[in-house]
């Protein structure tokens, strides 16, 4: 059942003498209890997406559906979302108790029902011993499980989420994905959370979203999405390090780059329009081995302790290769380069579209 469907949403903004247009036909159908990440570089308008589907920021075109029902009309407290921002906004003023019951209170629920429902919520999220004490007094994880406390208790099958784990150091962010995620998978709840951060996009989403120039670059599950990237942007965004992108031709039965070839893998032989392609590959799916078919020069080593990324050149190329074989190499050190063709992918070098997909 589709929860929320955003249906060609733009919105643009008029600055002095130019006009921006932020989100350009935006167009998402999300599943109840699916826990939606949409994933994208700064600015690109991704809590505008959210504001939109609270009703705080009114779209210029398009229409948002929640439960099946237009809501372009609907107040935002009208909507039964909860919103967990970025920066928490908890009341410095009360404590851990009266912030978590704040959205009760204004609703009128008599007193011991919100008593019950803030102590469900509390024992839940492990803060059930912080309820005395004020924001100040507590740490970043703890006011982030405040403020998923306060949009929980308010029984809302809908919540957004704009960053809410960007304030918190590394070791206590994972720990926050993984308490997150099993809280979603025990109350259901659908959830639509807004991230630069590719770990936590790929850790946390049953789908994912890349939004980029104003439009949903791709949809679905994250793990297809890495392994098969539908056009070249996302597969130079989606992944750290990103994927290798090398322009290259098709010629017979090789793809040529460089002045060096490699066999055009069987998947693709009969599908190809053009010799002109982009090349698409992994770090992870390259090996530095003796019997590689690619000669590359080593350009710069970064050593990240259970692995290694080896930028090789080749040509006028980089090309990253995840080596884990703990092998100490030295810049300017001549290797050979091993691809996993079967994991290669082909773009389009006009378009950008994988060409697997767009001939699939």
């Amino acid at each position: 059942m589709v929860h929320v469907k955003l249906e060609d949403i733009w919105k643009i903004y008029k600055e002095k003498k130019k006009t921006v247009e932020v989100l350009r036909g935006i167009n998402l159908e999300i599943e109840k209890r699916d826990f939606v990440v949409i994933l994208g570089p700064s600015g690109e308008g991704k809590t505008t997406i959210l504001r939109i589907i609270a009703g705080l920021l009114k779209q210029d075109k398009g229409h948002v559906y929640l439960r099946g029902k237009l809501a372009d009309d609907m107040s935002p407290k009208d909507r039964n979302i909860a919103m967990v921002p970025q920066n928490y906004a908890v009341y410095p003023f009360m404590n851990v108790f009266d912030n978590i019951a704040f959205p009760l209170k204004i609703e009128h629920v008599p007193k011991e029902e919100i008593r019950k429902r803030v102590l469900e919520v509390a024992e839940m999220l492990k803060i059930d011993n912080l309820l005395d004490r004020k924001p100040s007094q507590l740490s970043g994880g703890q006011l982030q499980r405040v403020a998923i406390a306060r949009a929980l208790v308010k029984n809302a099958d809908i919540i957004l989420m704009d960053e809410p784990l960007s304030n918190l150091d590394a070791q206590v962010r994972v720990l926050a994905r993984e308490e997150l995620k099993e809280l979603q998978q025990k109350l259901g709840p659908t959830i639509i959370y807004v991230t630069h951060d590719q770990a936590e996009a790929l850790s946390l989403a049953t789908k994912l979203a890349l939004l980029h120039d104003g439009k949903i670059q791709a949809y679905g599950d994250p793990l297809e999405l890495y392994r098969q990237p539908n056009n070249s942007w996302v597969a130079s965004f989606l992944g750290n390090p990103a994927m290798n992108l090398i322009r290259s031709e098709i010629v017979g039965e090789k793809i040529e780059f460089n002045g060096q070839a490699i066999p055009l893998p069987e998947k693709f032989k009969g599908i190809i329009k053009s010799n002109k392609v982009i090349l698409g590959i992994r770090p992870e799916n390259i090996e530095i081995s003796q019997d590689g078919d690619i000669e590359g020069v080593v350009e710069l080593v970064e050593e990240l302790g259970s692995f290694t990324i080896t930028h090789v050149r080749v040509g006028n190329d980089i090309i990253k290769v995840i080596d884990k074989a703990f092998i100490k190499r030295e810049k300017g050190e001549r290797v050979k380069l091993k691809f996993d063709y079967s994991r290669i992918e082909l773009f389009d070098a006009e378009s950008g579209v994988n060409l697997m997909i767009k001939n699939g």
